[in-house]
């Protein structure tokens, strides 16, 4: 299942947020290698934005070499995201709530560093 986009984000671009979103996806394992995802026009209206906006995500983790382009075939899963990357996709989405709270990135980082 993909995590919903917040739309009303305007420092995050959508097509990051999506790109993110297919990345923990793929993460958890709810697409493993291999499997084709669904097509774009599919995967925009289960995240409720522009299927563009879709396709450049997906070329954005093409370019990463999470997924493969294959004509007549659609997309695929090439690998799984590494331990860091899908890290620092959960880094970013705490920084965003953190922000929600009028936390920094600073004080998260402090609250960070206290944790045993």
């Amino acid at each position: 299942m993909l995590q919903m986009l917040d739309l009303n984000d305007a420092r995050r671009p959508l097509h990051e947020q999506a790109a993110g979103a297919i990345r923990r996806a793929i993460g958890e394992g709810v697409y493993a290698p291999g499997n084709r995802l669904p097509p774009a026009r599919d995967l925009a209206q289960a995240l409720g934005i522009n299927p563009n906006t879709v396709l450049r995500a997906l070329r954005d983790l093409r370019e990463e070499g999470l997924l493969e382009f294959r004509r007549g075939r659609g997309v695929s899963v090439a690998g799984r995201a590494d331990g860091r990357a899908l890290l620092v996709q959960q880094a970013r989405e705490l920084l965003e709530k953190a922000r929600k709270h009028g936390y920094d990135r600073d004080d998260l980082v402090a609250i960070l560093k206290e944790l045993p």
